[in-house]
């Protein structure tokens, strides 16, 4: 008798907050609210929407364009026809058994790609690698092509960050990279590729997607992602340097965007080492004014990746996009703040991301006291965004931001807006913003998606992002993310 009372009263409350509901239409929906949770008979009423829908709701609202956009934005020098399909499928299909799966930065047979990919598989990370056998690799390469359900897309940083700028009908996009018929094909009509950019193969590169949870051998996904390898010698050499540089004095752009740079894992540190200072050389031919994105990627040679910080490369950029795994092989290298840290131990903290791109932009950033262009950072990883800027230099981060981080919702989801019920907020509710410093503490609000704080000169911009739960495709995440930010992204001219 005691329960039926009770359910008869929370009925009787319910009944009495729908009309008020029905007499007072405008009263906020998180009074009522707060008027069901004071009751303490059960969950709140649903709001307006959940913390994801909230939150995609306020980046509508915060995403504007920038005052002065671009018109015209070159792309280069990696392109080349991406084929993605099950990794777990296709190493069965090549016969290879799985066992506890150990890292090789250079591939040199299937029995090194079987143990690479259960690793990064297990880590649930992102990678990268040169198979170095070309036989082999061509091989797999048709297994792979011809395999049912496989799919052939535009592959490459710079082909994938120029195919998204081409999506915006009033730019002029100019794309230079080996460009064999199949990617030409692939390409959107917007994309104008020099003819000197043309060649009669293409590059492939073989895409093996991993989802959630899903297992080979005794290893499990902790998240989905993707193992990338290819046998590349024209992207690995990169070969249109040259003609991408030349193209810019009749192109005109305002903005150049330059990836490529990990493919040279493949080649001699003779090479290596003579194409950075030619990279150098050609960046520096670029008019001042125009600023320079370098897209970095997965790499494993410290080596190289110490020259690109350390040769100059950083100082003639003018902004970088990278994730978290190419974040702290960067600090790692070039003996950068927590670079002791051997991995991230899940999602990476926060303090200790801002403390490395704070110490970038601070040891090869512009500053009064060195010549540097160098001002800018977008890092994106799984569960949130930061941009880093040199304060004074650039205007609309805090849309551009918010817009990288829409569009890794919008993308691995393969939705033209975020569906709030297929994506999820893991990003951390409360974190430091530094870890060596007096780093403040933030508590994250749905309603304010993007926090921002500054540190001696330089400005933080940090969004979550709403993760696809049932992600469609994963490659060329990164690169959409940075494409976004830089199309919201507005420059000082300079003085």
């Amino acid at each position: 008798m005691a329960l039926w009372r009770g359910s008869a009263y929370a009925g009787f409350l319910a009944l009495a907050v729908g009309c008020v509901f029905l007499l007072e239409p405008q009263l906020p929906s998180s009074a009522l609210r707060s008027l069901w949770s004071s009751l303490q008979l059960g969950p709140a009423l649903p709001g307006p929407g959940s913390p994801e829908r909230r939150l995609a709701a306020a980046w509508d609202a915060l995403i504007v364009r920038p005052a002065r956009g671009w018109r015209r934005v070159a792309v280069g020098v990696n392109a080349c026809v991406d084929v993605v399909l099950s990794g777990v499928k296709l190493l069965q299909a090549l016969g290879l058994n799985p066992g506890n799966g150990k890292d090789h930065s250079i591939l040199h047979s299937k029995n090194d790609l079987e143990e690479a990919f259960g690793h990064f598989l297990g880590k649930g990370a992102a990678a990268e690698r040169f198979f170095s056998d070309k036989d082999a690799f061509s091989d797999i390469a048709q297994i792979a092509s011809e395999f049912p359900g496989a799919q052939h897309y535009v592959g490459g940083n710079a082909a994938l960050i120029g195919q998204k700028f081409a999506a915006n009908s009033d730019l002029k996009v100019l794309l230079c990279g080996p460009v064999g018929p199949k990617l030409h094909e692939l390409l959107d009509d917007n994309v104008f590729v020099p003819p000197e950019s043309l060649q009669e193969v293409d590059e492939f590169h073989l895409i093996l997607e991993y989802q959630v949870e899903e297992q080979w051998g005794q290893l499990k996904a902790p998240h989905a992602n993707r193992f990338i390898f290819s046998h590349d010698l024209s992207n690995g050499a990169m070969n249109m340097l040259e003609v991408f540089v030349s193209s810019l004095e009749e192109f005109q752009p305002d903005l150049v965007v330059l990836s490529g740079l990990h493919m040279m894992e493949g080649q001699s540190k003779e090479l290596q080492r003579k194409r950075l200072l030619e990279v150098v050389a050609s960046i520096s031919d670029i008019p001042a004014g125009v600023p320079v994105h370098l897209e970095l990627a997965s790499m494993t040679n410290r080596e190289l990746m110490s020259s690109v910080v350390h040769q100059q490369v950083f100082p003639v950029v003018t902004s970088l996009g990278l994730n978290e795994q190419e974040l702290l092989f960067l600090s790692q290298s070039a003996s950068g703040p927590h670079s002791s840290l051997s991995s991230w131990n899940g999602v990476p903290d926060v303090g200790v991301v801002s403390d490395i791109l704070f110490w970038i932009l601070k040891e090869h950033g512009k500053s009064d006291s060195r010549a540097s262009d160098l001002t800018r950072i977008h890092f994106h990883t799984l569960v949130y965004h930061i941009l880093a800027t040199v304060d004074g230099h650039w205007a609309n981060q805090l849309a551009a931001v918010a817009a990288g981080a829409r569009v890794a919702g919008t993308q691995a989801c393969a939705t033209e807006t975020i569906d709030s019920s297929r994506v999820s907020l893991k990003a951390p509710r409360e974190f430091l913003t530094s870890r060596l410093g007096a780093g403040a503490r933030v508590t994250l609000n749905p309603d304010e998606p993007v926090v921002a704080w500054h540190r001696e000169g330089v400005s933080f911009h940090f969004t979550p992002v709403l993760v696809c739960t049932d992600p469609v495709r994963t490659v060329g995440l990164g690169d959409a993310i940075s494409a976004e930010g830089l199309f919201y992204s507005e420059v000082h001219p300079r003085h």
